[in-house]
């Protein structure tokens, strides 16, 4: 009796799930469709073109980094220049970017660093850096890891033609070539992460920046009180978008999209950055990413599917276990297809179900530990994903996965 009571309790709970995620993906339609009507109202190439300084961060080599440099040099865009910053003056990131920026000597670039002598958030130091050495008023950030079209800087600058604008940003597209879970992690960033971008620009416009690409006003970093602000924080992204929509400056959502290339290609190395992405957003919207439990949908099938086969209805179990991996993979196919632009769309829709449940548990692994390791070395996150120095208790080394 007892055993059929709590399995009549987790019967009840795999529903309001299945529920939940259901009314949650109605919302991502709908801001969907929202988006796509802000997109296509979008004003194309006009006289607006700004100097522009591209922001480029960099730490150390990675695969295809000079290729995906060089898509910064092609933009058709009459004024912009490129700033490059790392730590030391001999990191292979930054000759990487000598080397292509010699291909394209009529773009003017700048290569800096920073010195040991950086915040937790060594890429606040190179922001900071970048900022004080470039020759305008706007700047475009953006991460090594990312392609882009050759009318990025154009679409990127467009709504700033409006003097409110304080903030632009972009959706992303995962890109991995190799490796299934490099293509797993790619599926959460084309939908899981678009979804939740989409749904929170629908309820309340958008009050955050994603990393990948984050335009900003000079003015309005200098009201916020400069880059070094966020240099103790983890997600800067946010702050940055945050603290400019507190001081009455608008953040857009552009209607570009972008590759954002995934190079954790072991299970470890992907596991590990997902939940370190997770615990960073637990204490960067702590209320919202409770939240983001109801938003799966493949777990709470699954419970659904073991709850009804112990209680005797297994057609019932299987009924609501298939609800749930058809409403994820034609969520996948939706914003794939119609707002991200998926190139692998056939793959991400496919894969989406199984990245779904994962999602699932690397939201629980958040809750378990409020540390993360960040440059090789291990901090305590608190309020706002502000990141102290690990206590004397702390584990000296990496945690494991499972934390």
């Amino acid at each position: 009796m007892v055993s059929r009571h709590i399995f009549d309790f987790l019967m009840g709970l795999g529903i309001l799930g299945l529920i939940s995620s259901t009314v949650f993906q109605g919302m991502v339609f709908v801001g969907a469709a929202r988006f796509l009507r802000t997109r296509k109202k979008a004003p194309g190439p006009s006289g607006f073109c700004p100097p522009v300084s591209l922001l480029k961060p960099l730490h150390g080599d990675e695969p295809n980094l000079e290729a995906h440099l060089a898509t910064f040099f092609e933009q058709d865009y009459p004024h912009y220049e490129i700033l490059f910053c790392a730590r030391h003056a001999n990191d292979p990131g930054l000759a990487a970017a000598r080397r292509v920026a010699a291909r394209y000597p009529h773009i003017p670039a700048k290569f800096l660093s920073t010195g040991d002598r950086t915040y937790i958030n060594a890429k606040v130091s190179s922001l900071e850096k970048m900022a004080a050495a470039a020759g305008t008023d706007l700047f475009i950030i953006s991460d090594s890891d990312v392609r882009v079209d050759r009318n990025y800087v154009r679409e990127v600058v467009a709504p700033f033609a409006c003097e409110d604008v304080g903030v632009v940003t972009c959706l992303y597209r995962g890109e991995a070539s190799e490796g299934l879970w490099s293509k797993l992690e790619a599926a959460g960033m084309s939908i899981e992460m678009t979804s939740g971008v989409l749904t929170a620009n629908m309820m309340e416009g958008m009050k955050f920046a994603l990393g990948p690409t984050m335009a900003v006003r000079r003015r309005c970093v200098d009201e916020i009180g400069g880059f070094g602000r966020l240099g103790p924080y983890c997600s800067d992204d946010f702050l940055l978008g945050n603290w400019v929509a507190a001081h009455g400056h608008k953040v857009v959502l552009s209607g570009h999209v972008i590759d954002h290339v995934v190079l954790n290609l072991s299970f470890e190395a992907s596991i590990k950055h997902q939940i370190r992405w997770m615990k960073s957003t637990r204490f960067s919207r702590p209320k919202g990413h409770f939240g983001t439990a109801l938003t799966f949908a493949v777990p709470f099938g699954l419970l659904c599917f073991l709850s009804a086969t112990h209680l005797g209805i297994p057609h019932l179990g299987w009924l609501m276990l298939a609800w749930s991996i058809a409403a994820r993979m034609a969520m996948a196919a939706a914003v794939g297809f119609w707002v991200v632009r998926e190139r692998n769309l056939l793959r991400t829709t496919l894969l989406y179900p199984l990245r779904d449940l994962m999602g699932f548990f690397f939201w629980a692994a958040s809750y378990t530990s409020s540390h993360v390791v960040w440059r090789g070395q291990v901090y305590k996150l608190a309020k706002d994903g502000l990141m102290l120095p690990a206590s004397d208790g702390a584990p000296e080394r990496e945690p494991a996965v499972t934390t």
